[in-house]
């Protein structure tokens, strides 16, 4: 059934999604007693390493004088403020010394905290669970009720792995919406490597419900995109693709082909309101000792990434603007769920109540791309 309804792009993206694990730095950003500054969710972030090599973060604004935490010096437990000397514990944010004080000093300085936000490592990233603006610790009895930090699917002891990331200039909707846009590809992305407005063609495919999500059910790769020709040729076995996006970022992609396989994920996360950051890591069997799949990765997929960049800031220039926009029949149905599962998602935040899933039972949608 035709369908059509309007997005208010001044209005779009006014909404951040805590209680959910976000990518904050590459693990390689972050190496030794180094104190570094990042940004996410409009929130300042300050992260390092203790003396076990455990990732920790914590809000960069001293509780003291709002001095950025980030300027100070690092021991491998606490965090010295560089303006007046405060200490706090690096994965608490407890206040352990204010030098300033008196022995007689009643103030108890273990009941002033610096924000902290709970921390991990995991697929080369050092991931910060968002719980509110503040950084407001948890009640100790939630703590072990986080959910599980988000892992990239292996399907094997041994693989490769690669990380690409970029700037996007946008609000984290249209970024996530861009992410999941199956129809621009051949107008976008013309390539002899990818599509072109010749190849394009209807596809049918299928979706299913997943927690705070959705799935593409298992498929045929399209055959109409050069990379997927490429690994059929190369596994000499039939290949099945699986997609999922997952509340708040996720984008996930898993390709099957016999004992080979290749797996993807790319979450775009809002550093501040006009302002995500796009990060794509993929991990691989398929023929480690010749560079094929390297290739297309190192190569060709900063060429796409660059492409989608140029898009969106090309894009902004009528966003100013405030414009109303559509979401037009299947080849929108994605974007519309999105913004589904946002609301019913900060809903259920708001009252309590389980979560309501706009997806429901097997959905096919058609398109052209």
């Amino acid at each position: 059934m035709n369908s059509a309804s309007n997005l208010n792009s001044a209005d779009s993206g006014s909404e951040l999604l805590w209680g959910f694990w976000y990518p904050a730095l590459r693990s390689e950003q972050v190496l030794g007693r180094k104190l570094v500054s990042a940004m996410l969710l409009n929130v300042p972030l300050v992260l390092g390493r203790d003396l076990a090599g455990e990732p920790f973060a914590l809000r960069d604004v001293c509780p003291h004088r709002a001095f950025p935490l980030s300027f100070g010096q690092f021991d491998g437990k606490a965090v010295e403020c560089a303006y007046h000397g405060w200490q706090f514990d690096a994965h608490t944010g407890e206040c352990r010394l204010i030098p300033s004080l008196t022995e007689d000093s009643k103030l108890k300085c273990e009941r002033i905290h610096a924000g902290s936000f709970p921390c991990a490592e995991r697929d080369g990233y050092i991931w910060a669970f968002m719980t509110n603006p503040e950084g407001r610790a948890m009640p100790v009895a939630e703590q072990p009720d986080l959910p599980k930090v988000p892992s990239l699917p292996t399907f094997s002891e041994h693989y490769k792995i690669a990380h690409l990331w970029a700037d996007l200039p946008c609000t984290v909707d249209h970024g996530i919406i861009g992410l999941m846009d199956p129809a621009h590809g051949p107008f976008v992305h013309q390539a002899w490597w990818w599509r072109s407005r010749r190849s394009i063609r209807e596809k049918s495919k299928q979706f299913e419900p997943i927690p705070n999500g959705f799935r593409m059910s298992p498929h045929t790769p399209s055959a109409n995109s050069a990379p997927y020709k490429i690994l059929k040729l190369i596994t000499g076995e039939p290949a099945t693709t699986t997609i999922d996006f997952v509340l708040p970022n996720q984008r996930f992609e898993v390709i099957r082909a016999g004992r080979y396989w290749l797996s993807s994920r790319t979450t775009v996360t809002p550093i501040r309101q006009n302002l995500c950051r796009l990060d794509f890591c993929a991990a691989w069997n398929i023929l480690p000792w010749f560079p094929i799949v390297s290739f297309i990765i190192h190569v060709l997929g900063p060429r796409f990434i660059r492409q989608d960049v140029e898009v969106i800031e090309k894009q902004a220039l009528g966003l100013k603007y405030g414009d109303r926009m559509m979401l037009v029949d299947d080849a929108d149905r994605q974007a519309r769920w999105y913004f589904e599962l946002k609301s019913a998602y900060l809903e259920s935040q708001r009252t309590g109540t389980p979560m309501r899933h706009p997806v429901d039972g097997l959905v096919t949608l058609r398109w052209r791309s």
